[in-house]
């Protein structure tokens, strides 16, 4: 008897712990998320900009972080540097080729509490249809319940990535990726 509850405790705490992780959509519709980059320019200047077009969703609980679960899917044509030609031409098939890659993708298969807020997120980032393992750092920038009446959750990264590892016809180097995330509890 004493080992079928002490079963069934185990059992319950571990449900509850799983189920305290709380999910999250990205509130995009808001403009409280972004994922912009930066790039040199022939080593002369930075390039930034950003993807407007975005979705994903997260699972969040502070007190059990490596329950943590990230998917954002971007939009590749929606690739914005604030200047026409370029985006064009970036969009084209020496690039992203967004006729054939219409979307990248950052799917999370570990989250790891680095202590002080930090965290590592590390997993998946397809985009070109080339898949690559990514870690992306990142830092907790506050949670709590919105003037809405809602719980939101934000957070904000950093990673960097190599055209070349993704096939593109033109290869100018690293690209580093600035993230802006805030979610709404569902």
């Amino acid at each position: 008897m004493k080992k079928i509850l002490l079963a069934s405790a185990l059992l319950t705490s571990t449900v509850l712990m799983t189920a305290s992780a709380a999910d999250y959509v990205i509130d995009t519709e808001g403009a409280h998320a972004s994922i912009n980059f930066e790039a040199s320019h022939l080593g002369f200047s930075v390039l930034a900009g950003r993807f407007n077009d975005f979705s994903g969703n997260f699972s969040y609980d502070k007190d059990n972080i490596s329950a943590s679960k990230v998917n954002v899917t971007i939009d590749t044509s929606s690739f914005d540097s604030n200047h026409a030609k370029r985006d064009k031409h970036v969009r084209s098939d020496d690039f992203l080729d967004v006729s054939k890659f219409a979307e990248a993708t950052f799917v999370s298969n570990k989250v790891e509490d680095k202590g002080n807020g930090k965290l590592a997120i590390t997993g998946t980032f397809t985009m070109h249809g080339v898949s690559k393992p990514l870690v992306i750092d990142a830092v907790t920038i506050g949670e709590g319940k919105d003037p809405w009446g809602g719980y939101r959750a934000g957070f904000s990264g950093t990673s960097t990535i190599s055209m070349g590892e993704f096939g593109f016809k033109k290869d100018f180097g690293k690209v580093d990726l600035i993230l802006h995330i805030e979610g709404i509890r569902q």
